[in-house]
């Protein structure tokens, strides 16, 4: 019954453990974490800087999962080449091994001032950057608390009996014990977690020196297993270039480590004599080398990558989505961010239907309405995978401005797909039932028609740019354009009363066409306006409730 509860014990102070360095990650991300994708984007270029970039913000977030997500972003859209990419990884994986460092000093005595600040910061403030900074603060000080706790608890462990006999067949087998140390760092998901236990473990002299460093190679090893197995589930082999080529550095990394592990302990012995530091010590440089060793061959590296992973396309599935990556969904601005770019894709479809639907007027394509409507189906798809991938995205992580974007997306993708239907089940069944009977528009029917699918192209431009940066001029520019399509159906309608009452029956079902066609343009217009145009005016208060004179006063 006490091994119960000793297991109950060591089970608990592990969650919280965990629990402080999700804290600590999520309050940095929700801080900071626009502005470190802003900086991110920005500075990966050569491989010494985005090496930096990499290492600079992972010590910030202490994620470096979180870091690889966003590096991985950038590549999936080709902002940033696989060489650069993977040097920002190798910056990262330096970069998390930093807080192993401060936790190997004993701060202990402040773990209750980091979460009295903490506390403070987070009921005395609204929702906004100090409020997360007190979570980081309370992240830290359960940290240290939860290792505290932990070390009391190992104390008398080592005392048992059976300990040293499974401690000595671990020795002899450090592949084995690397092994364990990295399914116990995937199953965690926090290279720091694991490697603070060691380091408790180590303090006490419960592993030997060796049996330690093989359990750090292991938590290093695990860490790049993540992005792995949990990454992206596209079938693009194309998509898991970053982190498999960033498990190959960790592979070998590992292998020449265990190669050299018999003259580790005595070199890191000669930095400190402490067992702790030790451990940290050997997890930060074991980092550093690796970096040193693959940051000159990174070019040659990048391309044995590519070319065992060669990109697969397929151009004739529209309905596969390809920014929607199921990993991001615990770091809103990435996930936010695919969602977007998905979302835009989308309204180059609609672009590409209203093209054929101009196309409709001037030439015959009996085929032209079957790939429509496969277009539409595409759009109608992507319409229901992006709100999924949005409901299923991690809302704890999120703020008022992240809550914001994702009603402005919701509104994007619903007014696009909606667009869609008209433009296909519209202007372009109308054309193909005018084709099938034999019958066609005036000259200047089909000019006028030419003209304003023209004028919708050109405002789904401009709904697409006020989608991916506010512009409020713009944003009322296109909501103006209601009006011409209002008196433009006006006046249509006008013009083919006055034909009927002439007695030009003769072309009256054509003349009813073209009233339908220019009111489906209406409807079109309308959603492009409701997609990206009122979304902005309304946060800037220009939207009237109604359109109603208000008599009463």
């Amino acid at each position: 019954m006490k091994e119960l509860f000793v297991l109950l014990e060591f089970g608990g102070h592990t969650a919280l453990l965990l629990w402080g360095v999700h804290m600590i990650q999520t309050g940095v991300q929700r801080a900071f974490g626009s502005r470190l994708g802003v900086i991110m984007g920005r500075a990966l270029g050569t491989r010494t800087r985005s090496f930096l970039t990499g290492m600079g913000i992972t010590a910030a977030i202490q994620s470096s999962t979180a870091t690889g997500l966003m590096i991985t972003s950038f590549a999936a859209g080709g902002m940033v080449a696989l060489m650069p990419a993977l040097a920002a990884m190798l910056g990262a994986n330096v970069g998390t091994t930093i807080i192993v460092q401060l936790l190997s000093f004993n701060l202990t005595a402040l773990a209750p001032l980091f979460v009295l600040i903490g506390v403070w910061m987070f009921r005395h403030h609204q929702p906004g950057r100090r409020r997360d900074m007190g979570r980081v603060f309370i992240g830290f000080g359960l940290l240290l608390l939860a290792l505290h706790e932990l070390v009391q608890l190992l104390t008398p462990v080592q005392d048992a009996d059976l300990l040293p006999v499974m401690l000595d067949a671990l020795s002899d087998q450090p592949v084995i014990a690397m092994l364990l140390a990295a399914v116990l760092t995937w199953a965690a998901h926090s290279s720091v977690t694991v490697v603070v236990l060691i380091m408790s473990l180590a303090s006490h002299g419960i592993v030997p020196p060796s049996l330690a460093f093989a359990l750090v190679l292991g938590a290093n090893l695990g860490t790049a297993v993540n992005p792995v197995l949990e990454g992206s589930s596209d079938n693009d082999p194309a998509s898991r270039r970053l982190p498999l080529g960033n498990l190959g550095t960790r592979i070998i990394g590992c292998l020449v480590a265990l190669a050299l592990l018999p003259w580790i302990p005595a070199a890191m012995n000669a930095l400190t004599s402490d067992p702790s530091r030790a451990v940290a010590n050997f997890h930060t440089l074991f980092n550093i080398v690796v970096a040193l060793l693959f940051l000159p061959f990174l070019g040659k590296y990048a391309e044995l990558v590519t070319r065992m992973l060669p990109k697969r396309t397929n151009p004739d599935d529209p309905t596969r989505p390809m920014y929607l990556d199921e990993s991001a969904h615990e770091v809103p601005d990435i996930a936010l961010g695919n969602a977007a770019r998905e979302a835009l894709r989308v309204a180059d479809m609609l672009q590409s239907l209203l093209g054929m639907a101009r196309a409709s007027l001037t030439g015959d394509d009996r085929h032209r309405l079957t790939r429509a409507r496969y277009l539409n189906n595409a759009v109608s798809r992507l319409e229901t995978l992006i709100t999924t991938y949005l409901a299923t995205t991690d809302r704890e992580n999120m703020n008022k401005d992240d809550y914001a974007r994702v009603n402005d997306i919701m509104a994007f993708i619903t007014n696009v797909s909606r667009a869609a239907g008209v433009v296909t089940n519209g202007l372009l069944a109308h054309t193909e039932r005018l084709t099938r009977r034999g019958w066609g528009f005036s000259k200047e029917q089909r000019n006028e028609l030419v003209e304003v699918i023209e004028r919708l192209m050109r405002n789904q431009r401009r709904m697409a740019a006020l989608f991916v940066a506010e512009d409020v001029r713009s944003a009322r520019y296109l909501a103006y354009e209601k009006d011409y399509f209002r008196k433009l159906e006006s006046h249509a309608a006008e013009t083919h009363l006055i034909e009927m009452k002439s007695g030009k029956l003769s072309q009256a079902e054509i003349g009813s066409a073209f009233l339908d066609m220019l009111r489906d343009t209406k409807t079109i217009n309308s959603h492009l306006v409701e997609a990206a145009s009122y979304p902005i005016l309304a946060r800037h208060d220009e939207l009237l409730p109604n359109r109603l004179r208000d008599t009463e006063s």
